[in-house]
């Protein structure tokens, strides 16, 4: 599954694309309950992450997680993830996804993705694990 994912993006709109273990799962677990949830992830990629990191357009959907006290890569949460899956409420539809973006390298890696319904933020403990110096 990850690798025809990251196939279509890795190259063309960032350089590499992973993700950590725990995230497959996440995405599985999600994917049950949001069937479109994959298909989502990829717009996201394409759209709303490409705008932000590299044409520099900033619509309030993806902000810095600031308060880590990781400087690079730089973690970021995703608030404004469309989902087909979860009718009528577009971009408001609860998805959160944390990530880690290298800019020097022009790598992205998955870190999280949860409903907001079921848990109300991100794992720190998780992102701590994998980027604390």
């Amino acid at each position: 599954m990850w690798r025809e994912f990251y196939s279509s993006f890795s190259g063309t709109q960032f350089k590499q694309i992973s993700h950590v273990p725990e995230f497959e799962k996440d995405l599985k677990k999600l994917t049950k309950r949001f069937p479109s949830l994959e298909d989502d992830l990829k717009i996201f990629v394409k759209v709303a992450m490409n705008a932000f990191h590299k044409q520099n357009i900033d619509s309030r959907a993806i902000f810095h997680i600031s308060d880590l006290g990781i400087h690079s890569p730089k973690i970021y949460k995703a608030k404004k993830f469309a989902c087909k899956a979860l009718k009528g409420k577009g971009v408001q539809s609860g998805i959160r996804v944390i990530y880690a973006y290298d800019e020097s390298e022009d790598r992205v890696e998955f870190i999280e993705i949860y409903y907001k319904g079921d848990k109300e933020n991100e794992s720190r403990e998780r992102i701590m694990k994998y980027y604390r110096k």
